[in-house]
């Protein structure tokens, strides 16, 4: 308890002792007592906070010298300056008191706080004018086309935080999207020039856009996270141990030392806080150092210091001479400071484009100006809105709604919210567009040489594909190893093995009966490692494909690559479940105690895991849809197991190709095959051979479904 006491009451007096340094230093006779000020930040020396307490004893003042007894916080601080004999005049006092969240030195999610140290990049300028976009909505019988964005225009130079600023359904995101480069559809019009150059795929490693949701792998650490990012992303002229030290000093740069070693987290798992999430998504964008960061709303669900803390970070990375174009629904009035530009939009139209420091005053001049104290953030979403309450109306707006019809005014006698926007948008046409669109005719400051620089027009890749390949394979592997080993499916397998065994106790094949017996349990075996790879595959590519578009984006890696990773890391830890499940139903229900058939048993389990997890990876690439891959599934396993060979022997003719295709089929034939030297005659239809006609069929679903599951990912049109 006396440790706790001790930690809390050491944060306060370091923040305040700092101001009282400050103003100490405007008087010439204050030098003793500056000393004696150093004293009291003893505590601000990183490390434990028992040593801390421990340093601040040592430098305590006597209490009794002050007059009177003071306590451990802010009081020490004043008794301090009773005893050096100096007077504090009251607004100075009653500014100590109010100390803001802008001048506290300490990072409460970092410990310590740190500037960024970027190094210097390529400048890229943006511009884009008359940018529109729109969308068509097909319905049963009609067609219609909704216009989400109706000719913005706008610029953002290296060194500058562009803020995108509107009410939900403004097009912030669309708008944010175009510019990125990641939505270029025939929809879409308008002029955005990068350097004065069009768009094109070379762009893409010059650019990172941090998208609203955190895709991230929450059971990698962070640490993990951006170490995988640096070397799939950096280039090949980097050695690993270079990318691994470029992740480290990312990590020191963003202030996540403290939980560099703790996993993301997600929805079932716990892990780094929303601040820490959004910082290692910037952290995986600024790795490259790109010339242009595109942000979807990186302050959404995070406190107002946290949010202004990821502000400041934004600006420190926009000093190193990048561009910072970020989209944000409604900021607190310290952030909207913040910002160098502004683009209010409302109903997809331009409101304002300018500095954010004179968005006030333009309103103002316009005569909308605020009738109480307000945010101006709040005040330019209300007019974005179209809800002037508290707002004064110009009397241009006035007379307009004076003189149009009644019916278009409100109950209370005010405008009505279309005839708002359409003021403000005559409003912004008439007096301001223009200006900004000649300022943008104005040839950009920069050389050709470094224009050509920018725009490469050879695609690099930041490791070749047998690099890639390893890399994402033991990504993979220690990713999904929780989700494989976990306890449920654990319990779930042995639970079922039990039973089986329980159920099959020293079954007996030497009479019919207890043949039939025993080959129902071939077919169960058979059956059960089809059913659970399916149905655990179909999920792999729909869960992923916002990971898949997000790196593919950017060109982290070959498609190929991923899919051939993916597809091989899961098999390491196939192996370990049927094992256990096979040791004990196999000796359990007494099977052909030998070593050859116990392992051609193992083998053609694992053959079968292999085939199933190929139709449930076709399956789900091809519907990328969890609901539509479990209802295709599910009928798919259930026509496979019902023409397997056990239930029905004779199969008609027209149907009867079913049986080629399933694996529970070929799967149940070879078990039936490496049990019994003879097939005995209440089996028929199945001929004593060496099996390699299913073994065949088998290796080719193996490929085909992999196949299939390949060529639906590359249709998809990812990157």
């Amino acid at each position: 308890m006396k440790m706790e006491m001790a930690s809390s009451s050491t944060v306060l007096p370091r923040s305040k002792s700092d101001q009282l340094e400050t103003m100490l230093r405007k008087s010439p006779s204050a030098e003793s007592a500056i000393s004696l000020a150093r004293k009291l930040r003893i505590g601000s020396s990183p490390g434990p906070r028992v040593h801390t307490r421990k340093h601040s004893r040592s430098g305590q003042i006597d209490e009794r010298s002050s007059g009177g007894a003071l306590s451990r916080t802010s009081s020490a601080s004043f008794g301090f300056f009773s005893s050096a004999g100096l007077t504090v005049p009251p607004e100075d006092i009653a500014n100590l008191q109010e100390i803001s969240d802008d001048d506290i030195p300490e990072d409460i999610e970092a410990n310590t706080r740190k500037k960024i140290h970027m190094e210097p990049t390529l400048p890229i300028y943006l511009k884009f004018t008359d940018v529109k976009y729109k969308v068509v909505l097909r319905g049963v019988r009609t067609i219609m086309e909704k216009n989400i964005l109706n000719g913005i225009t706008g610029s953002a130079s290296p060194g500058e935080v562009l803020a995108l600023m509107g009410p939900s359904g403004s097009g912030k995101t669309t708008l944010l999207n175009l510019l990125s480069g990641r939505l270029i559809e025939s929809a879409s019009g308008g002029s955005i020039t990068y350097n004065d150059q069009q768009y094109s795929k070379s762009l893409k490693r010059r650019i990172g856009f941090v998208t609203q949701d955190d895709v991230l792998f929450p059971h990698l650490t962070v640490r993990e996270t951006l170490t995988y990012a640096a070397l799939l992303r950096l280039p090949k002229t980097l050695t690993k141990q270079h990318k691994a030290q470029r992740a480290v000093d990312i990590i020191c740069d963003l202030g996540l030392e403290r939980c560099q070693d703790t996993r993301i987290g997600g929805t079932f798992v716990r892990g780094i806080s929303g601040g820490e999430r959004k910082r290692v998504c910037i952290g995986n964008e600024i790795l490259l150092n790109p010339s242009l960061l595109f942000l979807d709303e990186p302050t959404s669900g995070l406190d107002s210091t946290t949010a202004l803390r990821m502000v400041r970070m934004l600006h420190e990375i926009a000093k190193a001479g990048k561009t910072v174009v970020t989209t944000i629904h409604q900021p607190s009035s310290r952030l909207f400071h913040k910002f160098d530009k502004l683009i209010l939009l409302g109903k997809g139209s331009l409101l304002y484009f300018g500095n954010a420091s004179e968005a006030m005053v333009y309103f103002s001049s316009i005569g909308c100006t605020p009738l109480i104290a307000m945010n101006p953030a709040e005040f330019l979403v209300d007019l974005a809105n179209g809800n002037i309450n508290d707002v004064s109306v110009p009397l241009e707006l006035k007379d307009k709604v004076q003189m149009d019809d009644s019916t278009r005014e409100t109950k209370n006698g005010k405008p009505s919210p279309t005839v708002i926007h359409e003021y403000l948008v005559e409003a912004y046409e008439t007096r301001v567009a223009e200006k900004e669109k000649q300022k943008l005719m104005a040839p950009i400051p920069i050389d050709e040489s470094l224009k050509s620089m920018v725009f490469s027009p050879n695609r690099e890749w930041g490791a070749g594909w047998s690099e890639q390949f390893s890399i994402l394979f033991f990504r993979g592997l220690k990713e999904r190893k929780h989700d494989y080993l976990s306890w449920l499916r654990i319990t779930q397998v042995l639970s079922t093995a039990i039973v089986l065994g329980l159920l099959w106790w020293r079954s007996d094949s030497s009479t019919p009966r207890g043949l039939q017996d025993q080959a129902g349990l071939l077919f169960f075996i058979a059956v059960f490692w089809g059913f659970f790879p399916v149905f655990t595959a179909i999920f792999t590519f729909p869960q992923e494909r916002a990971m898949l578009n997000k790196e593919r984006a950017v060109d982290m890696y070959r498609l190929s690559a991923y899919f051939m990773a993916r597809t091989t890391s899961d098999l390491p830890l196939d192996i370990i479940l049927p094992v256990l499940f096979l040791l004990i139903v196999y000796f359990m229900a007494g099977l052909r105690l030998s070593v050859a058939p116990f392992i051609l048993s193992m083998l053609i389990v694992f053959l079968s895991i292999i085939a199933a997890q190929g139709l449930g990876l076709a399956i789900g690439a091809t519907l990328m849809d969890v609901k539509k891959a479990t209802t295709l599934a599910s009928i798919t396993a259930m026509t496979f197991m019902l023409a397997g060979g056990f239930f029905v022997k004779k199969v008609p003719a027209f149907i009867s190709w079913i049986r080629y295709i399933s694996f529970n089929y070929h799967t149940y034939r070879l078990l039936l095959k490496v049990q019994y030297d003879h097939i005995p005659p209440a089996l028929t239809g199945i001929q004593q051979d060496r099996g390699f006609t299913e073994i065949t069929a088998m290796l080719a679903m193996v490929v085909g479904y992999r196949l299939l599951a390949y060529i639906s990912l590359r249709n998809m049109n990812l990157a």
